[in-house]
């Protein structure tokens, strides 16, 4: 089955694309820049080294699953799990000041990536089908039940 047969629209396709170079590109970041992007780790977190290198695989692997059909969900999941986890590093590194070669230090650019954070989750959910909102409010019935109105079902055809 063809990407555009099993995704949809070309809208999504592209924003798959996006997200899925973004978090490959982190993920190579993850496992060149361990030392560096030690300094933005919160100190409760345990192993950090070793988070990071695991992340850093984990961003490459869930970026090529989302071009599979069997493992988009739970990488597009996962990948707006970790926008949401990796929070308190974006801000100890904002707050803190912390410098990181090739990353700008001044609020310009961390003011916009703190507030865009759940838009990342929400995009890698969108992009992959996970969710429909905010554009779409449809009822949809399953195969095994016609849709009659008297319950309201959401969610993703065939499911």
């Amino acid at each position: 089955m063809s990407i555009r047969a099993a995704m949809g629209d070309s809208t999504r396709i592209a924003m798959c694309v996006v997200i899925a170079a973004l978090y490959a590109a982190a993920g190579v970041m993850h496992i060149l820049a361990t030392d560096a992007l030690l300094q933005i780790t919160p100190n409760w977190v345990p192993y950090p080294r070793e988070l990071i290198l695991i992340t850093g695989v984990l961003q490459i692997v869930g970026a090529g699953a989302l071009f599979t059909e069997r493992f988009r969900r739970p990488a597009a999941i996962a990948m707006a799990a970790y926008a949401i986890c990796v929070w308190p590093a974006n801000i100890k590194h904002a707050i803190d000041g912390i410098d990181i070669a090739y990353v700008p230090s001044s609020w310009w650019y961390h003011g916009p990536r703190l507030a865009l954070q759940p838009v990342i989750a929400w995009w890698a959910l969108y992009a992959a089908h996970v969710i429909d909102w905010p554009f779409s409010h449809s009822t949809v019935a399953t195969h095994d039940e016609p849709d009659d109105g008297s319950r309201r079902k959401t969610g993703r055809p065939g499911r």
